[in-house]
Order: structure tokens, then C-alpha cells, then sequence
């Protein structure tokens, strides 16, 4: 017998679950709802936040999980941007996290994996004037979570993107060391610049803080007393922002490719040539030796 496996259950929506038993590991994705993972457990415990009423409600940002961000991370100023003599309109961090996915395939011998699919649409080219195909796969091994993912511009023109994730750890604290090379960071409550130290204090920030120059591209934390978190992602993620919201039980620790607004500043846009593929990685992994 397979110590992998690949189900699908309804829960409002339908949900992939990979399973993986010897190490009693399990990762649950919607593709309807954004494409989102709604669950992580690694070692039988939960790694992520989930509000379920908001996954519920298809009409609320889903306030949990792991979301998909493109082709922005965070906001524009006024809600939008202009490119090449056109204004337009987007919604905070994109289009890919309120549109419904594709799972196009299943792996579960070795591993277990589901591939997602999104394309644009009359919808996405109202806010985003490119056509384009996003495919991840999200493969569960030896307990950890890998988010492989390409970003294919079908478009006759550079396709401007910067994407990222906005993972919600369970956390029993918000005062955390985060291990990192990063010495700066950027706080959006007073933006200021200002030295990082090795920790912050997320209890009483309603905006968010960006780690800035690290060059290492991994960050450890210990969200509670029992796990410590490892994310390692590729080299076109440059920050990681933190955030969380003052009497709720995570912390958001989140890979982006430029700082929000980069739509509008236009200085670290990732340009996507027509008819290529950006492919990037990240992954989540559960340590509990040192916990």
C-alpha cells in the first residue's frame, strides 16, 4: 500500500487532499476559491490559520490559509495603475486569489501532488490587460509542502507581474525571532526604515513590516512553543513582509517579488517576456527537533 494518496472532498467547495502517512502529513488545496491551501499538517499538527467564515462566504478574501498573490503583491495607491497610456483597476494583491482554478492532474506514488490551473479571462483583462497561464503544483513530501510554479505570458508583449504568497501560520505569539539574514526593515505603520535586530512585535501593528536586503532566500520562526517553521523559496522572491491583526492567532510570514505599489513606482516590476515561462519555487516545512 502507497504511503501516499491524492482525495476529494466537499466542504462547501470541493478540496484536494494529499496525504502522506508515515509521517501523518496532510495538505488540503481549493482550486474554486483561489487556489488556495486551506490546511498544512506536518507531524499531525496544523501549521496554518484558517477563518473558515470567510472561506465559506465567496464574496469575502478568504482570511487564512495560503493565497495565491498575481500579478501584485499588496495594494496600488488609489486602487491602480497605468500601463503604456491606460489606467487601470485592480483589487489588493491581484486577480489569482478570487478566481476559480483548474486542477488538471494528480500524482501519489513517490509523493503527493495536484496540479492547478489559471488563465485569463475577460474578468482578469478588465484589471490586468495580458493573457497568461499560471500553472502550480503542489507536491507533499516527507512532510513538507512545495509550491512549484510557472507563470506563462501569451501575451505579444512583456507581461509586467510581481507574485507572491500570504501564508497565515498558527501562532501563539506575535513576538517572534525570525532567522534570516535580513538587517533592515521597512515598517508601513510610520514608513520608516529601521534596523532589524532579529525580532519584532506584531501584537500591536496594523500594518504590516517588510524584511529588506536579505540575500539568503529562507526565513526559520517558532510560532508556538512545539514547531518551528522553515520557508525556503526561490531567488525572485526579494522580501518577506510580516503581519497580523491585533487578537488573532497568526502571523503571516509572506514571500513577495517587490514591495506593494510596484505597479505604480514601476522599479523592480519582473517583466515576463511573450511566450516564456517564469518558474518559481517555494516550500513549507514543519521542524519539531529543536521545539
Amino acid at each position: 500500500m502507497s504511503n501516499y494518496s491524492v482525495t476529494t472532498y466537499t466542504d462547501n467547495y470541493m478540496i484536494y487532499e494529499l496525504a502522506e502517512e508515515h509521517t501523518s502529513s496532510r495538505v488540503c488545496i481549493c482550486p474554486e476559491r483561489g487556489g488556495i491551501v486551506t490546511s498544512h499538517i506536518a507531524g499531525g499538527k496544523e501549521l496554518l490559520y484558517m477563518d473558515k467564515q470567510t472561506f465559506y462566504d465567496p464574496q469575502a478574501n478568504i482570511r487564512g490559509g495560503i493565497p495565491v498573490l498575481f500579478p501584485i503583491c499588496g495594494q496600488l495607491a488609489d486602487g491602480s495603475y497605468e500601463w503604456q497610456g491606460r489606467k487601470y483597476s485592480m483589487k489588493n494583491h491581484g486577480v489569482a486569489r478570487i478566481s476559480p482554478w483548474e486542477a488538471i492532474g494528480t500524482k501519489q506514488h513517490g509523493e503527493a501532488s495536484v496540479t492547478l490551473k489559471l488563465g485569463s479571462d475577460e474578468a482578469s483583462r478588465e484589471q490586468f490587460p495580458f493573457d497568461f497561464e499560471l500553472v502550480f503544483t503542489y507536491t507533499l513530501k516527507n512532510s513538507a509542502l512545495h509550491i512549484l510554479q510557472e507563470y506563462r505570458n501569451l501575451s505579444d508583449t512583456d507581461m509586467p507581474m510581481y507574485a507572491g504568497f500570504h501564508p497565515y501560520f498558527a501562532a501563539d505569539s506575535k513576538n517572534i525571532s525570525y532567522e534570516t539574514d535580513a538587517r533592515l526593515y521597512y515598517d508601513y505603520n510610520d514608513n520608516e526604515q529601521k534596523p532589524f535586530t532579529g525580532s519584532l512585535d506584531l501584537s500591536e501593528m496594523v500594518e504590516s513590516a517588510a524584511l529588506l536586503g536579505a540575500e539568503n532566500r529562507e526565513i526559520s520562526f517558532r510560532p508556538s512553543s512545539d514547531r518551528v517553521i522553515r520557508m525556503k523559496y526561490s531567488e525572485h522572491f526579494k522580501y518577506v513582509v510580516l503581519w497580523s491583526v491585533p487578537g488573532k492567532p497568526f502571523v503571516c510570514v509572506e514571500p513577495w517579488m517587490a514591495l506593494t505599489s510596484e505597479l505604480n513606482r514601476k522599479q523592480e516590476l519582473v517583466l515576463v517576456k511573450p511566450n516564456e515561462t517564469l518558474r518559481a519555487e517555494l516550500s513549507v516545512s514543519c521542524d519539531t527537533a529543536h521545539a
